[in-house]
């Protein structure tokens, strides 16, 4: 069993708990928060005096593991761009346990992520909810799959039409997905007259989506991109995440109205395209003071996944309100992950991913002390320890 005690615990859902004790089992869960929580004396302790006590962060959209760091072409394993439909791939499939990136987010605290395919194709496929720690990909595995990877506007645009290839214009991007999500009703219709026909692991995929069992996840920069997005989502009746929404704040009575949410970011780039010349920090606190749910995240390896505390930061600077910002990157987060349940907050009967602070994480100069991930310390500052999942 382990105990954190002493430090400032922020649990997300109820608020700070001054000079906290966070108790976590042998099984990595977490079995109280509190000030007067009694502390076994077989427990190991860490104090946490004048520290700040966080659940683990977690980046709602990366790459981590399909696109390895450092790795170039060999690591590049995210986008599957010889159909612009490949809802069947999974990003699981494609997961570098070893990217030393994961040793950065975890070093960050951030412990869990979504890691999926990238924007090349219409729909690019499935993607997962990770732990940022483990030997292998299988026991790193929240939730898989946990969302459909599908994307409007320039991407798919450029990657298809400079080839004079289907689809070339919005209107192509837009009929593609549309035929994905006929084709997989049709299936349905097919296995209906025929249970024991032949599968079809694209429009099996899609079902999940039509089915409202993982949500569309749609790659939208500009306000019209996202319309399109709202537009299709409505007439087949998903569960529906704006991915990037860099211009959502031009749509918020929209989003408001059906309900989606924004996966926000990544803010801390150049403009690099059209797409992202309103990119920044100020519509963080836009969408949140009018009620939009949304997590911010850094698309890594686009920004490095140890700057999602600054990003984070950087929006709080320019009007977010800082409990909305730790909410963010840590219950949000978790819903859009399909993983609120387990993790994202520090609550009895959540698994026991936990970070300590320096000092308050928005601060320039503090830094992770040690990372906790499932009851097990896997990183610390002061004596170097870094745990190897090998």
């Amino acid at each position: 069993m382990l105990a954190i005690v002493g430090g400032r615990v922020e649990t997300i859902s109820r608020g700070a708990v001054p000079n906290g004790t966070v108790l976590i089992d042998d099984e990595g869960q977490i079995v109280a928060v509190g000030k007067d929580v009694l502390v076994p004396e077989s427990a190991r302790v860490i104090d946490a005096h004048g520290q700040y006590v966080l659940p683990g962060f977690i980046d709602s959209h990366t790459h981590l593991g399909v696109f390895s760091d450092g790795e170039g072409r060999e690591g590049a394993d995210g986008n599957e761009m010889t159909n612009p439909l490949t809802p069947g791939v999974r990003a699981v499939d494609g997961f570098n346990p070893a990217d030393v990136a994961l040793r950065d987010a975890v070093q960050g605290g951030i412990t869990a992520a979504w890691v999926t395919p990238g924007s090349g194709n219409v729909v690019g496929g499935q993607g997962a909810t990770l732990r940022l720690f483990g030997r292998t990909m299988d026991e790193m595995i929240l939730k898989a799959p946990s969302g459909m990877k599908s994307a409007m506007g320039e991407n798919p645009k450029r990657v298809y039409g400079t080839d004079k290839k289907f689809p070339m214009t919005r209107m192509g991007v837009a009929k593609a997905l549309r035929e994905a999500f006929v084709a997989a009703l049709n299936y349905r219709r097919h296995l209906e007259k025929d249970p024991d026909g032949d599968r079809n692991l694209d429009h099996e995929a899609m079902l999940l989506v039509v089915d409202r069992k993982i949500p569309l996840r749609t790659h939208a920069h500009r306000a019209d991109d996202i319309l399109t997005a709202l537009r299709i989502g409505r007439e087949f009746g998903v569960q529906q995440i704006i991915e990037h929404g860099t211009e959502a704040f031009k749509v918020i009575d929209e989003l408001l109205a059906y309900g989606v949410p924004v996966s926000l970011g990544p803010g801390l780039v150049a403009r690099v395209k059209p797409e992202v010349r309103e990119r920044g920090f100020a519509q963080a606190g836009m969408l949140a003071a009018r009620g939009v749910k949304i997590s911010l995240i850094t698309d890594h390896p686009v920004v490095p996944v140890q700057y999602l505390v600054v990003s984070a930061a950087l929006a709080v600077r320019e009007g977010l309100e800082e409990a909305a910002a730790l909410q963010a990157i840590t219950q949000n987060a978790a819903d859009f992950c399909q993983v609120g349940e387990r993790i994202g907050s520090l609550d009895p009967g959540k698994d026991g991913d936990v970070v300590i602070w320096t000092g308050h994480p928005f601060e320039f100069r503090s830094v992770v002390d040690k990372t906790i991930v499932a009851g097990r310390v896997v990183y610390d500052r002061q004596s170097g320890q870094e745990a190897s999942p090998w």
